[in-house]
């Protein structure tokens, strides 16, 4: 490992690829020391446990019992809750924000800002229902917490107090893409089918436009929201 312990998440994370290479995002997944072990269907379980244990018992790694859960439908992992219909925000992230008072500072606003961050996925045209806060954040401007941007706060909030599941990819269906190109952002949606004919949102992007591109007309917009998503 280099020398410190900067990069040592980065060589842990490293040698658990190397380890479960042909594994993950079959029966693990793993993001340095959290490791999932996933099964479609409940038989298969515990073949998939002692196929992991087998390579841990081989590299001599050992896990702590009192941080195990087995046999679980759902379970914590890497901040999302993640059930076998799909990955949610968990609610205490969610709680976080909605009781957050509206921002008084820059500094406030950046750790709101980066709650949001956090869940984009999830959040339909992040950075246009962001927008107001934008000319807050600018150099050397005066903060001032004026209407739009409580109502952006509201809308926010509102929009998290019912939130999105979304679905796991089901690899051979074919992808859906929805785009939308507002005044000054961009988003999509990339959606699915799934085998009961339901149509599942699996992820949300979105982007600002950079000035140059606000004064783009319509269509050149969606032709940008179109290679921004693909």
């Amino acid at each position: 490992m280099p020398f410190g312990l900067k990069k040592a998440g980065a060589t842990y994370q490293r040698a658990m690829t190397r380890i479960f290479d042909d594994l993950i995002h079959n029966q693990v997944e793993c993001y340095i020391d959290d490791l999932v072990v996933k099964s479609k269907v409940k038989e298969a379980h515990l073949y998939d446990l002692r196929v992991v244990f087998e390579r841990l018992r081989h590299y001599d790694l050992k896990m702590n019992p009192l941080k195990c859960a087995f046999g679980v439908t759902s379970g914590k992992f890497l901040g999302f809750i993640v059930r076998h219909r799909g990955i949610e925000i968990d609610p205490a992230k969610i709680e976080a924000i909605l009781d957050m008072p509206s921002p008084k500072s820059l500094t406030q606003l950046r750790s709101l800002q980066g709650r949001l961050a956090y869940i984009r996925r999830f959040i339909s045209n992040l950075y246009g229902r962001c927008q107001p806060f934008s000319v807050l954040a600018k150099k050397d401007t005066k903060f001032v917490w004026h209407e739009k941007c409580q109502n952006a706060f509201d809308n926010i909030k509102q929009y998290l107090s019912n939130p999105l599941i979304l679905a796991a990819q089901i690899p051979g269906k074919p992808l859906i893409i929805y785009t939308a190109a507002l005044d000054k952002s961009l988003g999509s949606l990339l959606a699915q089918v799934n085998d009961e004919g339901k149509e599942n949102a699996l992820y949300y992007l979105s982007q600002r436009f950079i000035p140059s591109e606000i004064r783009y007309p319509s269509i050149e917009k969606h032709c940008l929201a179109l290679v921004f998503a693909a």
